[in-house]
């Protein structure tokens, strides 16, 4: 499968900060998606002492990933000051008694941190972090391999990776309602990443042995307006460079959702498909150096008692 369309990064930042305040509530497949992948770590032995919640949004799991870690540092990262302005506001300042009496204190050793950056590019130190969980931001990422490089970098060893993204069957029915030639769709509906090489790019990056898996999830709409509805305030409409910059004319439109309730079944709801993809990778010491020499640690090595 080709690569997707790369996106226009300024056009999404702006996006996501207009849409800060409509996202949480059209977000239903990122919220259920998210508290199913955080069920994952139910079986993972960890005690993590940084989180960091790579595009964030408004906060959809952060508060989540604080309340099961409490002794960690959150950072809640996202390239949209908007919304990490509610995935973390600002703590306010507490006087003198408060503070002698711990009156004011959040409960836990942890704190919860925002941070606005670019997450292909974070502005922390190398080995910085030990779970970087990320819902559904794979798909503003112009260069995956360099992504998942950029997030391998700032993991300690033994930490984990956690994520999920939007599958190539994302929005399929929306790819056939607005054209049966996929050279014209692609310039109105985003492709997504497979399956499969989401898990090669991440052993290329030097995450080990990385588990994937995926499911569909179907949405139903009763008229078109609410699909589009749902899409702007998720920010989500086409963000593509090769974007047409002109509107949509009403007869193409009134085509597309016509097409769409072609689809219905015996007068039901409009219904979309979501290709889940949830994946998670460890952080593991590389064998070979840059150039392929054998890494021996010290303290890999048996000592033998003294003569």
């Amino acid at each position: 499968m080709s690569a997707p369309e790369p996106v226009d990064v300024e056009l999404l930042r702006t996006r996501f900060d207009r849409t800060a305040s409509t996202y949480a509530e059209a977000a239903v497949v990122q919220r259920e998606v998210g508290s199913r992948l955080l069920e994952r770590f139910d079986i993972m032995r960890i005690a993590p002492s940084v989180v960091l919640d790579v595009g964030c949004g408004p906060g959809t799991h952060t508060a989540a990933l604080a309340e099961r870690f409490t002794d960690a540092t959150i950072i809640a990262v996202d390239q949209s000051p908007a919304m990490v302005a509610r995935a973390a506001p600002p703590v306010p300042k507490i006087g003198l008694l408060a503070r002698l009496t711990g009156i004011g204190n959040k409960a836990g050793k942890g704190e919860l941190r925002g941070l606005v950056a670019d997450m292909n590019a974070l502005p922390l130190p190398r080995e910085y972090a030990d779970v970087l969980w990320s819902n559904f931001a794979l798909q503003w990422a112009n260069d995956l391999p360099a992504l998942f490089a950029e997030w391998n970098r700032v993991l300690n060893f033994g930490g984990v990776m956690m994520f999920t993204a939007p599958g190539p069957d994302t929005l399929i029915e929306l790819r056939r309602a607005i054209s049966r030639d996929e050279i014209v769709a692609d310039k109105h509906v985003h492709k997504f990443t497979d399956l499969h090489d989401i898990g090669d790019m991440l052993v290329h990056a030097g995450f080990a042995d990385p588990v994937m898996d995926m499911e569909v999830i179907t949405l139903e709409y009763a008229t078109t307006d609410a699909l589009w509805r749902d899409l702007k305030a998720q920010g989500a409409s086409n963000a593509m460079r090769t974007r047409s910059r002109g509107l949509m004319t009403p007869r193409t439109l009134r085509a597309i959702e016509e097409k769409l309730d072609a689809g219905r079944r015996d007068g039901g709801p409009i219904r979309i498909s979501v290709e889940v993809i949830y994946g998670h990778a460890w952080k593991i010491p590389p064998k070979k150096t840059a150039e392929g020499h054998g890494i021996v640690r010290l303290e890999s090595i048996g000592r033998g008692p003294r003569s």
